[in-house]
């Protein structure tokens, strides 16, 4: 522990309320932000975090409470308000220019001036400085596209230094780092804290909450839970604050999905050879009625590549596609909708949520979609099914009339799925329908997922956490560098033999 709970309090938010149209965010929020610490925010989604964070950066106007910046009371009108008090943001999606320099993108604003003109050269050596202080060596000149994006987040902070950051906000900052970008941006975060920046750290990753918080706040439906020292709050504890319940045992949901599947019959759908050229190699994959087929393997493995070809999102080149045992030609989305065949992408902002339509106007597209524009859905069975599906998933808030955008990432993945299973399909592809959502929502997924399984539906179903898929999958095809590689039953293997086989080495070997 780096602060002291006497230090004076760099940022404290009061009483924070904020209100969108049906919906109360922020209910009177206390927040405290001491310099030289790492403070974690966390909840469900839904809780306010990202809220709370955009009233503190002039994103959204309170429209109660207080903000004092080093004890002097503001009001944030824009987020250049918020950075020239010393706040900066460091995304999930880094906010720079991918097609400018590393150097450009360090000064922009601040660059140095001679005679008139941006004195370019004392711009790079500059900003060369700055990021060397963070550990970063890299060429400044070099397009900050062509960099990784642990490197750009680096970037970032090295702007946030560059406008003489107090407080630094990282929100959800690791999700697309491995474990070794993952251990450079904490020594980074550590040394930045070391020096006495106050940083408001957000992530769903509980092993590095742990790992990098000294205090840990607490929301829950926009009302303040309660703060603590990471080092007092056991991690059960802290799930439960999180959820307002003790959370289920996961083993029941591993329970309910371990059951037997008959697979004497006909597959649902038998996919034989299915390739594309330059993105999968033929591939075979069968999926049975009932059955969750888990697919498994690292990023760039063709996982996405496979399932978009079974739904024709994407066209093959090769192979076939048999459903109920007769070939079907998946050339298009709308040919797999006829075959009841629904797709939810991993890409939920650009190819899942309109965020300008409701909650009920988001789940009825898909019936809608299904019937043509001409049968249009009554009013009477549009509220019906919408009423259904957000109890039947726990949509929160739990108002149909609610702006899809203004809801967190896990309630937006559940009312994509609230979209799909309106539609009554009998296969289900699910790509990544958990990433980037807190803990109660995943579980509240995998519940469904088991439980609809059991009542006869299939899913094919993506995650990057394996230990998910080996919980709700009775079958898992793994892929390797763009082609499936095998399969393996849940009930005989276990996480390292997982790991093994898409690693491609025998379990002996792993050892």
């Amino acid at each position: 522990m780096t602060t002291s709970s006497d230090a004076a309090p760099v940022v404290q938010m009061t009483g924070i309320t904020i209100r969108f149209p049906g919906v109360l965010a922020l209910d009177g929020v206390d927040f405290t932000l001491r310099p030289g610490e790492v403070h974690s925010l966390m909840g469900e989604n839904g809780a306010g975090k990202s809220t709370l964070i955009k009233a503190l950066t002039g994103v959204y106007r309170i429209d109660g409470g207080t903000i004092t910046v080093e004890g002097v009371a503001r009001e944030f009108h824009s987020a250049a308000d918020a950075q020239s008090a010393g706040i900066s943001t460091v995304y999930q999606e880094v906010n720079l220019c991918a097609n400018l320099s590393v150097g450009e993108n360090v000064m922009l604003g601040h660059e140095p001036r001679r005679g008139g003109t941006i004195d370019w050269r004392a711009a790079h050596a500059r900003a060369a400085t700055f990021l060397a202080s963070l550990g970063v060596d890299i060429d400044t000149r070099s397009t900050l596209g062509s960099h990784s994006i642990a490197v750009q987040q680096l970037v970032a902070i090295g702007r946030a230094m560059v406008l003489d950051a107090k407080v630094l906000i990282l929100d959800e900052p690791t999700s697309s780092l491995d474990r070794g970008e993952v251990e450079r941006l904490f020594a980074v975060i550590r040394e930045l804290r070391d020096s006495g920046v106050a940083i408001l750290f957000v992530s769903h990753f509980l092993d590095q909450i742990y790992e990098i918080s000294d205090r840990i706040t607490v929301l829950r439906n926009g009302r303040l839970i309660g703060e603590h020292l990471a080092s007092r709050l056991p991690r059960g504890e802290l799930v439960s604050l999180m959820v307002g319940r003790e959370l289920d045992d996961l083993a029941a949901i591993s329970s309910a999905a371990a059951r037997p599947i008959d697979r004497s019959g006909t597959p649902l759908l038998r996919a034989t050879g299915v390739g594309r050229r330059g993105v999968l190699e033929p591939t075979d994959l069968d999926v049975y009625a009932g059955e969750v087929v888990g697919i498994a393997g690292l990023l760039g493995s063709g996982r996405t590549e496979l399932v978009r070809l079974l739904y024709g999102a994407d066209r093959a080149d090769t192979g076939t596609i048999e459903v109920d045992g007769s070939a079907t030609r998946m050339s298009s989305p709308r040919s797999a909708i006829d075959q009841r065949i629904a797709f939810s992408s991993e890409n939920r902002r650009a190819e899942g949520i309109i965020a300008d339509l409701t909650v009920a106007e988001n789940i009825i597209l898909g019936i809608q979609a299904q019937r043509g524009a001409v049968r249009k859905v009554p009013r009477s069975e549009q509220d019906a099914i919408v009423t259904e599906y957000i109890e039947a998933l726990g949509v929160r808030p739990a108002n149909p009339d609610a702006l899809a955008g203004n809801l967190s990432g896990g309630n937006q993945q559940k009312v994509l799925l609230a979209r799909w299973l309106a539609t009554a399909p009998r296969l289900l592809i699910l790509d990544e329908p958990t990433r980037g959502i807190d803990v109660g929502a995943k579980a509240d997924i995998q519940r469904k997922v088991a439980e609809l399984s059991a009542e006869g539906l299939s899913v094919v179903f993506i995650s990057s956490e394996l230990e998910e898929v080996l919980r709700i999958a009775q079958r898992v095809a793994i892929m390797r560098d763009r082609a499936g590689i095998g399969e393996l039953d849940t009930d005989d293997v276990g996480l390292d033999d997982l790991i093994a086989y898409i690693a491609h080495t025998s379990k002996e070997d792993a050892a």
